[in-house]
C-alpha cells in the first residue's frame, strides 16, 4: 500500500467531514454541497443500513474522493471497496484489517488512541494515523505528547471536534487534518447551509 496516497489525501483538504447519512437519496445533493463548498474527501460512515447506497451515490459526483468510515474488519473493506470507497477509515487498529487494507492496496487511515496503538501500526509500515476520540482521549494536550516520540508521523484527529476549536488542532505541526461531522448535521439536509459550512471548513487551512 501507499502511504503517500492517504497523506495525499489528508493534505488535500483541512476537514474531512464525517457523514452519518440516513437516505441514500440525499448523498448526491449533499456530496454536491459539500464539493462546491471546497471539502473533496469525504468519510461516510458504515453506521446506517444505506451507507453502502450512500458511497454509491456520492461517488458519482465529479470531484468527490469518497471514502468509509466505521471500517472494523476485512468484511466491512471488502463491501466498502465494492461499493466504490476510494479510501478507509477506522476507529482502531487491529492486525487483520491492516494486514487487508495493505493487500487490497488501498489508502487506509487507521484509528489510534496511544503509543502503543502508534507502534502497531508502524510495524505494519503505517505512518499516518486518526487520532480518535480526539478529545475524551486527551485533546491536544494529549497529542502533544503522543507525537513526541513518533516524529515521522502525521494525524487526523477525529471525534469531538467543532468549528470552533478546529483551528487550534490545524496548528499543531503533527496534524494535516480533522475529522468532523459538524459540516453536515444530523436530519433534513439543508444544502446552502451545507456548502456555507463547506466553505469555511476549506477555508481552515493550517498556517
Amino acid at each position: 500500500m501507499s502511504t503517500t496516497s492517504i497523506d495525499a489525501l489528508m493534505r488535500s483538504v483541512p476537514v474531512i467531514p464525517v457523514l452519518v447519512v440516513e437516505d441514500a437519496t440525499q448523498a448526491e445533493p449533499i456530496a454536491r454541497a459539500l464539493v462546491e463548498g471546497g471539502l473533496t474527501a469525504l468519510e461516510v460512515t458504515l453506521r446506517t443500513p444505506a451507507a453502502l447506497d450512500v458511497i454509491r451515490a456520492m461517488s458519482r459526483v465529479e470531484g468527490a474522493v469518497v471514502g468509509a468510515g466505521t471500517v472494523l474488519n476485512p468484511r466491512d473493506l471488502d463491501a466498502a471497496m465494492e461499493a466504490g470507497a476510494r479510501f478507509i477509515v477506522s476507529p482502531g487498529l487491529t492486525a487483520p484489517l491492516t494486514e487487508a487494507a495493505i493487500d487490497r492496496g488501498i489508502p487506509y487511515l487507521p484509528g489510534i488512541a496511544n503509543a502503543a496503538d502508534i507502534m502497531r501500526g508502524l510495524d505494519h509500515g503505517l505512518d499516518r494515523f486518526k487520532f480518535f476520540p480526539a478529545e475524551a482521549a486527551g485533546g491536544i494536550k494529549a497529542l502533544k505528547a503522543l507525537a513526541g516520540p513518533f516524529g515521522q508521523v502525521r494525524f487526523c484527529p477525529t471525534g469531538g471536534i467543532s468549528e470552533a476549536t478546529a483551528p487550534d488542532w490545524l496548528a499543531l505541526k503533527p496534524v494535516l487534518c480533522v475529522g468532523g461531522s459538524w459540516v453536515v448535521p444530523a436530519g433534513t439536509p439543508d444544502l446552502a447551509a451545507i456548502r456555507r459550512a463547506a466553505e469555511a471548513a476549506a477555508a481552515l487551512r493550517p498556517a
